[in-house]
């Protein structure tokens, strides 16, 4: 593994200053651009023996470039980043040296005193990217076990959030999955925005996946084509989000889905999937009578065969194994070639209204 960022000679300031700068005044701390020797390692062939490229720098990418490496983003010090591919193409696609990983991956990595070295104010945008994009805070998903463990506390929310990126710019995007689920947004992560994009290929699961305890994303703009079995957007004890002005391209397979894994791998999941708006979208179907629904609130509610695998604590899912899916706005939504049935809700605190066929 390669990896590369800012010096002190690059910023003018001492070491220990720029340790310092780490976590603190992310506006002094934000990086320079690239030296050319960084722009000649990512896009150097990816080996199995040189597989990644660690880029704490800002970045730009000519649109002929064909980047095989890994592009990981990774730590406080990477933040305020812009990796600008114009146009260029990530390749993680079968048959490369990285299938089955995710292309870039922006992550949040753990001290050796405990505490979490978090990404924030990261941009990545115009990109073609053929495979997975993935971020990611206490652990991989909602079952690693810096989440479960962290879960058998009553603050966990906050704790997954705190140790999670944040503020993570995503336009102009082209994901094409092959298996995998194409945008991962992981435990924990907040503030994450992605426009202007489009999500398509074939995923196991999932376009786009907000786990656990992940909040306050905006999904807008976007294009969403993904050939799954599963719904397009998977919110699994995510709040506050908003997802608006999108278009899904018959989402036979669902479309919005709401709910909580209870329990999943023993994680208490806390949050729930409360306060998300969801509207002014468009769900265009081809043949709508063999369709799942476009909007599914409280999509679970216990019908899992892991619920109440969480150990016994007075708080979330070991609690209750509902999904709680309340207070959620979803208006102005259409449903093209569609029917009102396509929109299901099951509790009088959600605000379903406006939307047509």
């Amino acid at each position: 593994m390669i990896s590369f960022g800012r010096t002190a000679a690059m910023l003018g300031v001492t070491t220990g200053l720029c340790l310092w700068l780490g976590n603190a005044h992310p506006a002094l701390a934000k990086p320079g651009q690239c030296a050319p020797d960084v722009y000649a390692a990512a896009t150097a062939p990816a080996t199995k023996q040189d597989p990644q490229v660690d880029i704490h720098c800002d970045l730009t990418l000519e649109p002929t470039d064909i980047v095989t490496k890994r592009i990981i983003i990774s730590g406080a010090s990477a933040s305020g980043m812009t990796l600008d591919c114009q146009g260029a193409t990530l390749d993680g696609s079968r048959g490369t040296v990285n299938f089955g990983r995710p292309t870039v991956l922006i992550r949040s990595t753990n001290r050796k005193g405990g505490d979490w070295s978090v990404p924030s104010g990261v941009t990545v945008r115009n990109c073609t990217i053929k495979g997975a994009l993935r971020l990611q805070g206490l652990g991989t998903n909602g079952q690693a076990k810096e989440m479960r463990l962290s879960s058998l506390n009553a603050d966990h929310t906050a704790r997954a959030q705190a140790a999670a990126p944040s503020r993570i710019a995503l336009s102009g995007l082209t994901i094409v999955a092959d298996g995998r689920v194409p945008l991962y947004i992981g435990p924990g992560v907040t503030g994450v925005r992605l426009e202007k994009s489009t999500l398509a290929g074939k995923s196991d699961g999932p376009a786009l996946y907000l786990d656990a305890e992940s909040a306050r994303n905006t999904i807008s703009g976007n294009r969403f084509a993904v050939a799954s079995k599963r719904e397009q957007i998977a919110i699994d004890g995510s709040a506050e989000n908003v997802i608006t002005a999108n278009r899904f391209d018959d989402p036979a397979g669902g479309g919005i889905f709401l709910y909580r894994n209870c329990g999943e791998g023993g994680t208490i999941r806390h949050q729930k999937p409360q306060h998300n708006t969801i509207s002014d979208n468009t769900f265009a179907y081809r043949a709508a009578f063999r369709a799942k629904p476009a909007v599914w609130l409280n999509s679970r509610n216990g019908s899992r065969s892991y619920c109440f695998h969480d150990p016994a604590h007075p708080f979330g899912s070991s609690l209750s194994s509902l999904d709680f899916a309340q207070f959620n706005t979803v208006t102005g939504n259409r449903l093209v070639d569609g029917a009102a049935s396509l929109i299901r809700n099951s509790d009088p605190s959600n605000v379903v209204a406006g939307n047509s066929q």
